[in-house]
């Protein structure tokens, strides 16, 4: 998959998430290049293209990247952590942002409600709070 990024961010293997259009963009001749992901899910740089173009949000441009979709490492309950399924995330409900694992439960770029397929289920998570959970990779 090909698109567009600010020339500063162009680098091989950095990992991103997409999280959507912006207002300035609506009207750039380079908007389908350019707003090709989807919101809200991680990709990584695959490699550099020496195409660049000029940007109204990007100082210096933007350059053209291939990238691919990378799983986001998340915590469920461990009732909802079946290899295969399909399930709608929700972050957890859970204050404790000092916690070690509260990205897991909560990873940045998720929107709740959104569909993600469980790829591979990672082991148990330590709860500070008691609740059972699993690490697992959705995609």
């Amino acid at each position: 998959m090909i698109t567009l990024i600010g020339k500063e961010l162009a680098k091989k293997n950095l990992e991103f998430i997409y999280l959507g259009p912006s207002q300035e963009c609506r009207d750039c001749k380079l908007r389908n290049a350019c707003l090709n992901l989807e919101a809200g899910r991680r990709y990584k740089i695959k490699a550099v293209r020496e195409t660049s173009h000029e940007c109204k949000i990007h100082e210096g441009g933007v350059k053209a990247v291939e990238v691919e979709r990378v799983p986001i490492t998340a915590a469920l309950p461990a009732g909802m952590a079946v290899e295969g399924s399909t399930i709608k995330f929700s972050p957890a409900d859970c204050g404790n942002i000092g916690c070690s694992h509260y990205t897991l439960c909560s990873p940045p770029g998720i929107k709740a409600g959104t569909k993600y397929k469980i790829l591979k289920i990672n082991g148990d998570v330590k709860c500070p709070e008691g609740k059972s959970l699993k690490s697992v990779l959705l995609d």
